[in-house]
């Protein structure tokens, strides 16, 4: 009894570092962390409080998700060079997982946003907003690219910068001003993709800081012309200049069944000049 008295109860052990006793008692099953010593004639289990940073040890690489064969591995041959080891190959994996995160977060506050206009938006309206600068990954397309071959392209484009899933990006389309001018109105020449963080890749579309014409159409496909029209009215007595290209991107999709109710926002870039006739 006297070797008992200087141990900790299993119920003891576990509060003490804030864990289930079953979790114990399944890590003693496994042959991962044992007891100091066992009851012979009740089979209590008795704990040490020097196994603690043994334990903490553990929990802490489970926490980092890595396996119980391979804790166990390490538990085998335990040295501070295994564990530096270790711990630097989670260090990187956990960055990465960050990443990832961060990168969720900034897919959720995009479609939040979106979802917060949606409630309160006026279709109707035009507006003039300032957009910081922003990188996006375009595929050409035009006329004759089928819309099965658009998806091949954005899927390519996905994975290749490892884009775990579809929305995980924010995607849309692009048309030149100059085809809108011309009443080319089907005249799309891009697909674009937002990642939800930065690239540090050559040759990426940048589409730039500045002044842009927001707005919003929701309606059949044939009517789409109309608010172009409208557009180009509204910048022509505003006294601004349309310039480069117009990005479409749906902002509903997540709520929507029927095509008629898909929203568009549509974004043009601008800047002073003399009114366009």
């Amino acid at each position: 009894m006297e070797k008992q008295d200087k141990l900790l109860t299993i119920g003891q052990f576990a509060a003490l570092h804030g864990i289930n006793k079953k979790t114990l008692m399944w890590y003693d099953q496994v042959g991962l962390f044992r007891p100091a010593w066992i009851h012979p004639e009740n089979g209590y289990r008795y704990y040490s409080y020097h196994q603690s940073a043994v334990l903490e040890t553990i929990l802490l690489l489970r926490e980092l998700d890595v396996s119980i064969d391979e804790i166990r591995g390490f538990m085998e041959h335990r040295s501070a060079a295994s564990l530096q080891k270790l711990l630097e190959e989670k260090m990187v994996e956990l960055d990465q997982r960050i990443a990832h995160l961060q990168g969720l977060r900034k897919t959720l506050a995009h479609h939040q946003q979106h979802t917060k206009a949606l409630l309160t938006m006026d279709l109707s309206s035009l507006s003039v907003v300032e957009k910081p600068a922003r990188q996006l990954v375009t595929v050409d397309i035009d006329g004759a690219t089928s819309f099965e071959k658009q998806v091949e392209l954005i899927t390519a484009q996905t994975q290749k910068y490892q884009l775990r899933r579809l929305h995980d990006a924010a995607y849309g389309t692009m048309i030149s001003v100059e085809a809108l001018r011309r009443g080319e109105f089907d005249g799309y020449t891009k697909l674009f993709i937002e990642p939800p963080f930065p690239l540090k890749k050559r040759g990426l579309h940048v589409q730039p800081k500045g002044r842009y014409i927001r707005a919003f159409y929701k309606g059949s496909w044939e009517r789409f012309p109309e608010k172009y029209r409208e557009i180009f009215a509204f910048t022509q007595a505003q006294g601004l200049e349309p310039r480069g290209y117009a990005y479409e991107m749906g902002i509903n999709e997540t709520v929507v069944d029927r095509i008629e109710d898909y929203i568009v926002q549509i974004e043009v870039p601008v800047e002073a000049g003399e009114k366009a006739c």
